[in-house]
């Protein structure tokens, strides 16, 4: 299997765990003298079950990505925390722009005038080139998930 295929099977796993807590919470109390609409141990086995399977799969996960190298050295794992704090710092920066973007609302000259206390041009440039790196460092770490097997 590759590494991309079981990022979608535990993405799966993912979501049949979600519904079965909604199912259970569904069934977890009735009105005396009710019958549940499913069996709440039956879908507690099942949950058990599941979770002990997603359980190895990102056991799996975790082992080949901090195995496999994108390149000058950096690993998978490596990779999705440069990911992780590119997107972040763009959301940032990009957030930053819009919120030092001065718009004149003003009527008469009482009202207050505001300033920016940044460069709006230059960060959100940097918001530009953060988000390229990013889509750059995701497509790569993409390619990978479909050209590595998944370790045992």
């Amino acid at each position: 299997m590759k590494l991309a295929e079981a990022l979608i099977l535990r993405a799966d796993y993912q979501k049949r765990i979600e519904q079965l807590k909604h199912r259970l919470l569904r069934n977890a109390k009735i009105q005396e003298g009710d019958e549940p609409a499913e069996n709440p141990a039956t879908l507690i086995e099942e949950l058990e079950s599941i979770s002990k399977e997603l359980l190895k799969l990102i056991q799996r996960i975790n082992s080949t990505n901090a195995a496999t190298e994108l390149g000058e050295g950096l690993t998978v794992s490596d990779a999705i925390a440069v990911r992780d704090m590119l997107k972040l710092r763009h959301a940032i920066y990009r957030d930053l722009a819009q919120a030092a973007t001065v718009t004149q609302d003003r009527y008469t000259k009482s009202e207050v005038k505001f300033e920016s206390t940044v460069k709006v041009a230059e960060i959100q440039k940097r918001a530009d080139q953060l988000a390229r790196e990013h889509r750059e460092l995701d497509a790569r770490i993409q390619e990978a998930n479909w050209r590595t097997e998944l370790i045992e």
